[in-house]
């Protein structure tokens, strides 16, 4: 069963990732950025691309590593990286 609304679905791993990456876009459109999910490689590392103020920020490394990536790990273990493709 969900957790969200308890309709006896499964979630899949990307819906779970969606759910997270969700949770964290506010906090970047605060700063005038986005972030989309763009796919989960095989071996579960996470494709995203940085948008808006994020894209091209001296400091959107850290945010992806310390931030989105860190959120994820400890939302979803299973979760091998985060990485920005362009």
């Amino acid at each position: 069963m969900c957790d969200a609304c308890g309709c006896g679905s499964e979630k899949t791993f990307q819906d779970k990732v969606e759910e997270v990456i969700q949770s964290i876009r506010p906090m970047l459109q605060n700063d005038g950025g986005d972030i989309a999910l763009v796919g989960i490689d095989e071996d579960n590392t996470v494709r995203v691309k940085l948008q808006g103020a994020c894209k091209g920020c001296p400091g959107a490394a850290m945010t992806l590593k310390n931030g989105v990536e860190r959120l994820l790990k400890e939302r979803l273990p299973e979760v091998k990286e985060v990485v920005a493709v362009d």
